[in-house]
């Protein structure tokens, strides 16, 4: 019997590495430094003028296993605080708020074809836009990875 069970753990563990699945618990989301943070989970990376958003891997983490990711149109406006997109994962729709404001001036069109990518690299590879920003200042608004790390631990607290 004990043959059988560590058999399908076995199984269980190399389908789940096959599938890119952690097969353990994760302690807490990644926050990386350099970025910026809104309180409904994007991220933001200002370089010189231009900026780049995603949404976080607490955000990711929570959603689960994301299947289809709705992007807007390069020269669109996107507003600070104001919905641009939408995250659809096995679990839910979640809607992308824009945390600065500014003009589209790229999409990552790979998430069309692997949406997955936002939970397999929700900081690199899985970003969702780039925008020339309008209003650099929006930026000072956002939380440091400090306090969005304390943001999420007391949310998931409630």
């Amino acid at each position: 019997m004990a043959m059988a069970a560590s058999s399908r753990v076995l199984w269980a563990s190399r389908a789940a590495a096959y599938l890119r699945i952690s097969t353990f618990p994760r302690a807490f989301s990644t926050v990386l430094k350099d970025l910026k943070y809104a309180d409904t989970h994007e991220w933001v990376k200002v370089d010189s003028g231009s900026a780049t958003i995603g949404i976080t891997d607490h955000a990711q983490d929570h959603l689960g296993d994301v299947v289809y990711v709705e992007l807007p149109e390069v020269g669109n406006n996107v507003y600070q605080g104001k919905n641009f997109g939408a995250v659809e994962s096995v679990k839910a729709t979640s809607d992308i708020n824009s945390p600065v404001s500014g003009e589209i001036i790229e999409v990552n069109g790979k998430l069309s074809e692997e949406p997955g990518l936002v939970n397999a690299s929700p900081y690199d590879k899985g970003w969702i836009i780039k925008v020339k920003l309008s209003d650099s200042g929006e930026v000072s608004s956002l939380m440091d990875d400090e306090k969005y790390s304390k943001f999420c631990e007391e949310e998931d607290k409630h």
